[in-house]
């Protein structure tokens, strides 16, 4: 549904009289337009405090996109800057700095006591406001559980609270800020997780932390198509959400074989026609279903890269007035019947070799919502199999969760006017997200370039002002 406030404040007429009425006034986001377009362009300006460990990576990362890069110089904190790339041009940042910067990027791994989270202020004090719209923050910190001393535990975790107050600072430009948390001797696992949080892909997704553990490098092969030669289960793909997360997966090269129950085959096949994949009418809460779909799987394709568990419904009503079944229903398709297709993929060794599941949960599983209690325990639910499944997943796959918020679909479009529009309203971007939004980040997922991206949960809610 077309989101007619955000054309009309976006108007000459319109942004007048929201800025004297106090209204909001979200930006149109940039999203990806082409397959092959640069992940970032324009101006970058990237900064270091002391002992900075991944700024040598972030240099490299950056200076493969067409962007001209900076580094910060001028306050001593700030030295380490310069170590970003020789081709990095020094900008002091202590005089007046022109033009605007497409992404201000920030290396905060190597800080060690709360004192020198001062260079923080020192490089985005000045350089804030010179942010352009839809641009990005991208901070680099290391993960507070691999900290050894507790001072320099304090110094990473304060990172999460300094990007979330950014992002809800930059979000009326149409802006996002984000935090990768590496582990020690993980800095080579960078580069899809930087490309992602930089590019048009990720517009949606702000506030967030991710984090980055050791792994195996498994560079995508073809940029434009890494995921050629895969094949993705997507549950749910007939429409809205898993339609777009079956035609982005296609697009980046991925086979799919589309999922939905037998009353939507006519709407799943014509997602999964245009995609030369293939369709599978199935009930996932029957109990026969994880052996057909297993089946199905080794007779067509004879293993799966990815599984997404996209296949989801909602059955509201307030707790003493929701009658058993809704609530029976609302666990087995949203939480257990995700368990028990992986338990019967890996059982029959279908899931191949550095693959990935990828679960979707949402912001009620995450804030509760009114009228929602079975949803939000099976949402919930799902974070925690995310979680504890990661510490035993073995042969490099990776599973992780997006959250999504308040996303355009036809659900929401069936939402009463007000409600409508406090979701769309009611987070830093002031405006819904797109199918497209929560597609993009379970790519991100997928990349092979992402296996050090494991147990994490990240939401698709242009950082939603209710929750974590």
């Amino acid at each position: 549904m077309s989101d007619l406030y955000l054309k009309l404040v976006n108007t000459p007429v319109g942004k007048t009289a929201a800025q004297s009425l106090g209204l909001p006034s979200p930006a149109p986001l940039k999203r990806l337009k082409r397959v092959d377009q640069p992940f970032i362009e324009g101006d970058i300006l990237v900064g270091a405090g002391q002992g900075a460990r991944a700024i040598a990576n972030l240099g490299s990362i950056v200076s493969a996109s067409p962007a001209t890069l900076h580094h910060a110089s001028g306050p001593e904190n700030l030295s380490e800057s310069a170590k970003a790339s020789t081709r990095a041009q020094a900008l002091d940042v202590t005089g007046d700095i022109d033009g605007r910067f497409s992404a201000l990027i920030f290396d905060a791994s190597g800080l060690q006591k709360p004192g020198e989270l001062r260079a923080l202020y020192d490089f985005f004090h000045p350089t804030i406001r010179k942010l352009a719209a839809n641009g990005r923050v991208l901070i680099i910190g290391q993960d507070p559980h691999t900290c050894r001393k507790a001072p320099q535990a304090a110094a990473q975790q304060a990172l999460e609270g300094f990007v979330r107050a950014v992002g809800k600072e930059i979000g009326k430009k149409g802006s996002t800020a984000n935090l990768l948390w590496i582990a020690p001797n993980a800095e080579n696992q960078l580069d899809a997780s930087v490309r992602f949080f930089l590019s048009a892909r990720s517009a949606y997704v702000s506030g967030q932390t991710v984090r980055i553990g050791k792994a195996s490098d498994a560079k995508a092969g073809n940029p434009v198509a890494p995921l050629a030669g895969k094949v993705a289960l997507v549950t749910g793909a007939s429409r809205g959400i898993g339609a777009a997360i079956a035609s982005t997966l296609a697009r980046d090269g991925a086979t799919i074989i589309g999922l939905d129950i037998p009353p939507a085959l006519d709407e799943l096949q014509k997602v999964t026609g245009p995609l030369n994949g293939k369709a599978l009418a199935c009930d996932i809460t029957d109990e026969k279903a994880p052996k057909l779909i297993a089946d199905f799987i080794e007779k067509e394709t004879g293993g799966v890269d990815f599984v997404i568990h996209n296949a989801g419904i909602t059955r509201d009503k307030t707790l003493g007035n929701m009658p058993e079944h809704f609530w029976d229903m609302t666990i087995a398709v949203n939480l257990t019947a995700e368990e028990l297709i992986d338990e019967e993929l890996a059982e029959r060794n279908l899931m191949r070799e550095n693959g990935r599941i990828v679960c979707i949960s949402s912001i009620s599983g995450i804030a509760g919502n009114f009228g929602q209690t079975n949803y939000s325990c099976a949402k919930s639910g799902v974070i925690g199999y995310v979680e504890s499944m990661a510490r035993h997943l073995k042969n490099g796959i990776t599973i992780n969760a997006v959250a999504p918020g308040f996303i355009e679909t036809q659900m929401t479009a069936d939402m009463p006017f007000t409600i409508r529009e406090a979701g769309r309203r009611m987070n830093s971007l002031s405006q819904g997200g797109q199918p497209v939004d929560v597609a993009e980040t379970i790519a991100w997922y997928c990349n092979p370039a992402s296996a050090g991206v494991n147990g994490n949960v990240v939401r698709v809610c242009g950082q939603s002002l209710i929750g974590k």
